[in-house]
């Protein structure tokens, strides 16, 4: 099995796809006996229910994620037990807050008409090629910041600047996708001689952690100052609550603060951003979809688009669905980790053994005829909607972009929201052509990016 892993390297989110199918939806992949790589691999959704969901308590990250997603640190997606309680608690009642909610429309919307749109337009005017995918991510990168953090670092701007901690993240992702192909000792070398991505991951994890303690600094600072209750940011958030009840969490520490704020941002630009550059290549692909998503808009509002509150965002089921379809075939985070606390028994009768690395792959799971039906690789917003038109909810762990069971993803509506914004802005006002010949496959990332990015002309629709 490793030698047929080394070969396909480039493709090995279809490698998985096909060993998969040959295996009934499950398999232990072996590697060499002193890479401890060996590993169950499953899109089986009876046990991906029974790892996430039903025997939860039995299933966490294990070492092994810990040691590969270790920059991190100690934040609410490595945490485990009453940590990882004590902080999803935190963190989910100050994102269900109204005023956050709010703040996560308002500041979207805002960086969509100031930054966004105005670039798309400067494109359009001179006739350019842009990488959409760049947009994306500086769009989502700049969002996350303002909404975790507070802060803007403003990298959407029509001189496209240059962000060390923004290019940290996309190092920070290839290297942790390179431990998963290569033995724990063989990565191990690289980052203690420092070479490599192992190389670029210590650069990565000094240039961010340096740049959230600088913004929880200055934060403190001017909570020291002024105190306004207008201010929405979780880190905000999360001082204040903190403050005002010492008891909610004796063991959130500063450093626990910065890497739950890293984990929050990874997390939210990485969706945002691989979401919205599969949807727009799949429309490119699928244009008369993309008339169907234009006329939705259009019933609503005549011309360019503006967004005023989030009534009008529930009306665009046929937008939600196209976005629902991009998110099954292109999930951002294609596979997960577990490891069992004690031996188990899987539904489909495998077994593991305790700490035995269990691999869920998520992407292969989007791409199952057993759950899609025969068009599964199709392009298929009427997939999500029922004969009365209203949308259809599929059960979460056949619909595994958001994850499933009690660690679901806390922030799944504020992401349909970011992506409705974006794609309604865009949609009314521009036509997306991806240039011709250009390449289109999946990055040497743990998130599912695109290798080349996406390189498009633009013009304007009104």
């Amino acid at each position: 099995m490793m030698p047929a892993l080394v070969l396909n390297r480039g493709r090995i989110h279809q490698f998985a796809i096909e060993v998969l199918e040959q295996n009934g939806g499950t398999f232990l992949f072996k590697g060499p006996w002193f890479t401890n790589m060996n590993m169950l691999v499953t899109s089986d959704p009876t046990n991906v229910h029974y790892i996430l969901s039903k025997n939860f308590h039995n299933f966490q990250k294990g070492p092994q994620f810990k040691k590969m997603f270790d920059i991190l640190g100690d934040g609410i997606f490595i945490a485990e037990s009453e940590l990882w309680e004590n902080q999803r608690k935190i963190a989910m009642s100050l994102i269900k807050y109204a005023g956050f909610q709010k703040f996560v429309e308002t500041t979207s919307w805002k960086k969509v008409e100031d930054g966004l749109i105005p670039i798309l337009d400067l494109v359009s005017k001179m006739g350019i090629e842009v990488d959409l995918q760049e947009l994306f991510q500086r769009f989502a990168f700049d969002c996350s910041c303002i909404m975790v953090l507070g802060h803007d670092p403003t990298s959407l701007c029509e001189d496209l600047p240059y962000l060390p901690h923004e290019k940290a993240f996309a190092d920070a992702e290839e290297a942790i996708w390179q431990r998963h192909l290569l033995p724990e000792t063989i990565w191990k070398l690289q980052k203690w001689f420092q070479i490599g991505k192992e190389k670029k991951m210590s650069k990565s994890k000094e240039v961010l952690y340096n740049f959230l303690s600088n913004c929880i600094a200055m934060k403190q600072k001017n909570q020291i100052v002024t105190y306004n209750e207008q201010d929405f940011d979780l880190l905000t958030s999360y001082m204040r609550a903190i403050s005002e009840n010492g008891n909610i969490s004796p063991n959130l520490s500063e450093e626990v603060w910065r890497d739950t704020m890293l984990n929050l941002i990874f997390a939210g630009k990485d969706t945002i951003s691989a979401t919205l550059t599969w949807f727009f290549w799949l429309l490119s692909k699928y244009p008369q979809e993309e008339k169907k998503i234009r006329q939705e808009i259009q019933m609503n509002e005549d011309g360019k688009w503006k967004f005023s509150h989030m009534e009008e965002l529930r009306k665009f089921n046929y937008l939600h669905g196209a976005l629902c379809e991009t998110l099954r075939l292109f999930p951002p985070i294609a596979f997960q980790h577990k490891a069992p606390l004690k031996p188990d028994r899987l539904p489909s009768g495998h077994e593991i053994n305790t700490n035995e690395k269990t691999l869920l792959c998520f992407y292969a799971m989007g791409r199952m005829e057993s759950l899609w039906g025969k068009d599964c690789f199709e392009f298929k917003p009427e997939r999500w909607i029922t004969e009365h038109g209203n949308i259809k909810v599929e059960p979460s762990f056949k619909f595994t972009a958001f994850n499933a069971g009690p660690r679901s993803c806390l922030g799944k509506d504020m992401s349909f929201i970011q992506l409705k914004i974006v794609a309604a802005a865009v949609i009314s006002r521009f036509h997306i052509r991806v240039v011709e010949g250009h390449p289109i496959s999946p990055s040497d990332s743990v998130v599912l990016h695109m290798k080349h990015g996406l390189k498009v002309k633009v013009s304007n629709y009104i």
